[in-house]
C-alpha cells in the first residue's frame, strides 16, 4: 500500500502508538489501515455415498479439482457465504449440516472454513468460474488432481469420519510447501 484510501496522502509502514505490529498509516490524516486475513468458505456436498467436486475455470490450479469454495464476503455469515459460493460455482442447493474443518493458512493470510452439507436435489452444474461438477465416489476421487491441500485434508478427514460413522469438527495450519499439522477437536464434556 502506497497512498491513504480515505485522503490519498503517502503512507508509512510503521508501528502506532498503542499497537504491536507495524501498519499503514496516513502521516496526513492519520488513519490507520489495518490488513486482515482473506476468508474462505464452502462446502463437502454430499449425496448418497458422493460427493460434489467442481473442475475450477479460473487460476489458481485452473483445470484441477476443488469442493465448491470462494471468499467471503461483506455482510454475510460463514454459512451464508458457502451457500452463496456453493450455488455459484455449482448451481447446487444444499443444506448446511455442520461446520467440518478449519484450516489457517498464516503464510498466504487465509483462512479455510468448510462445511459439510447435504444437495438438495440433483440439479447442479458449472457456474463462471467452474469447467464441470461430478459427484464422485471414494474411490472415483482424482486424489492426484485436487487443487488445495485445504480440500485435500479435508476430504481424507471426511472418508475417514465416514468409515468411523463419526463425523468430528477438524483444525490445522497449513505452512509453506505443503506442511500442515492437522487435528480432531473433541466436542467438551458436559455436566
Amino acid at each position: 500500500m502506497n497512498y491513504c484510501s480515505n485522503c490519498g496522502a503517502r503512507v508509512t509502514f510503521r508501528i502506532p502508538p498503542g499497537d504491536t505490529l507495524p501498519r499503514h498509516i496516513c502521516d496526513a490524516c492519520d488513519t490507520i489501515h489495518y490488513q486482515n486475513p482473506k476468508m474462505v468458505v464452502g462446502c463437502v456436498a454430499e449425496w448418497e455415498d458422493k460427493i460434489l467436486l467442481c473442475r475450477r475455470a479460473i487460476e489458481p490450479r485452473y483445470g484441477l479439482w476443488t469442493v465448491p469454495a470462494g471468499f467471503m464476503e461483506n455482510n454475510e455469515t460463514t454459512a451464508e457465504g458457502a451457500l452463496r459460493e456453493t450455488l455459484e460455482e455449482a448451481h447446487a442447493r444444499v443444506e448446511i449440516l455442520s461446520l467440518y474443518t478449519l484450516y489457517n493458512l498464516p503464510h498466504i493470510s487465509q483462512v479455510y472454513m468448510l462445511f459439510r452439507a447435504r444437495l438438495l436435489d440433483l440439479n447442479f452444474g458449472a457456474g463462471e468460474e467452474t469447467l464441470e461438477t461430478r459427484l464422485f465416489a471414494e474411490t472415483e476421487i482424482p486424489w492426484d488432481e485436487i487443487a488445495f491441500v485445504t480440500v485435500r485434508n479435508t476430504l481424507q478427514h471426511y472418508f475417514n469420519d465416514r468409515r468411523r460413522n463419526h463425523f468430528q469438527f477438524h483444525i490445522g495450519t497449513i505452512e509453506p510447501m505443503g506442511k500442515s499439522a492437522d487435528r480432531p477437536i473433541k466436542p467438551a464434556a458436559t455436566g
